[in-house]
């Protein structure tokens, strides 16, 4: 049932036939909690523009997850640059290259839909391998024409929602240079992952040949953040910086090469696998990264009752669990690199 927007019969219909059939929507307890909370916040009084606001960005978010839902299965990487670099500059070339070899290796790519290094993502990837998570703001930027009129464009009015669904939906971050969003979207995802509020995934800064423009920004990182203990010198190892697109590729395609998930079931961690790890491998991890658990030890587990029902798709694959500190995000990363390693021989 669709109920119209001002009748509230209809909406209580819509809501009594969600509740009364677990069967076929066994998670109405969510629902239940979004209208409870939607209750309460109407009880708050807020002003017009907080309801504008509240409306407008869940509407963002339930359409941007709609769009991504048939393609979940498929890896994205999100392409962030400048919306000003001109088709002519060696780095918008850079792009486009990287964009078409990343939708060769089998992945689709996600942009900001706008000009510049975004367009020439897109053109790289082409349309059908494309999304487009666009901001609406008063000048730059209407939509590219690779991903105009698309259906896997989505338009957004706040910065906020739109982050959201772009880290949310990315297996990878690739950044080229660019102003203040490009810094924006990169210490966001930095700050997610290594907060640990997104799932661990490869983060690499490109520049062109011959431009220092990242590795500048490193070195200033190393000095000032790292140096004067703002950060830890393991949170250097969450992120890349290359002038070559083939190793950011294959930094992207090394991540997944044996390592394809994670999830937190209670305090524990599991990383999923494409490939069981052999003895030699868990004992290499039981010696070398005893610093990262609060107790216990790593050890190979079987799919807890919760992946089960949450993560059916993965139930075929081989599991590791240990107890992780939650906080040392970038020997994290170094685990799973021994695992890719030790796969590929």
């Amino acid at each position: 049932m669709s109920p119209s927007t001002h009748d509230p019969e209809e909406l209580l219909d819509a809501i009594r036939e969600v509740t009364s059939q677990p069967a076929l929507y066994p998670e109405a307890r969510f629902l239940v909690d979004m209208i409870a909370t939607t209750l309460k916040f109407v009880h708050d009084r807020p002003t017009r523009g907080d309801q504008k606001m509240l409306k407008q960005a869940f509407k963002e978010l339930r359409y941007g997850l709609k769009v991504f839902a048939p393609y979940r299965r498929v890896r994205k990487v999100a392409v962030f640059g400048s919306a000003r670099t001109k088709p002519e500059e060696p780095v918008y070339k850079d792009a486009y290259a990287f964009a078409n070899a990343m939708i060769r290796m089998g992945w689709m790519v996600i942009t900001g839909a706008g000009p510049g290094i975004m367009e020439a993502a897109q053109g790289g990837a082409g349309r059908a391998h494309s999304f487009g998570v666009n901001i609406r703001l008063p000048f730059e930027q209407d939509a590219n024409p690779v991903i105009a009129n698309d259906p896997k464009l989505v338009n957004f009015k706040y910065f906020f929602s739109r982050k959201v669904v772009f880290v949310k939906e990315s297996d990878a971050i690739a950044l080229f240079p660019g102003g203040f969003g490009t810094f924006d979207e990169g210490y966001e995802s930095l700050t997610l992952v290594q907060t640990g509020k997104s799932e661990l995934l490869p983060i690499v800064f490109i520049e062109g040949k011959g431009d220092d423009y990242w590795r500048e920004w490193r070195k200033s990182v190393e000095k000032h953040l790292c140096g004067k203990g703002y950060i830890d010198p393991t949170d250097l190892d969450l992120f890349h910086v290359t002038d070559d697109i083939e190793e950011a590729r294959e930094i992207f395609r090394r991540f997944y090469s044996n390592y394809h998930s994670s999830r937190f079931v209670g305090d524990q961690l599991i990383l999923r696998l494409q490939r069981p790890i052999s003895d030699e491998v868990l004992e290499e991890l039981n010696t070398n990264f005893q610093d990262i658990l609060v107790r216990g030890k790593f050890e190979r587990v079987e799919p807890h009752r919760y992946e089960k029902k949450d993560d059916p798709e993965t139930l075929e694959l081989p599991r590791l669990g240990f107890w992780f500190d939650r906080k040392s995000m970038g020997r994290l990363r170094k685990l799973v690199d021994l695992l890719n390693e030790s796969s590929e021989g």
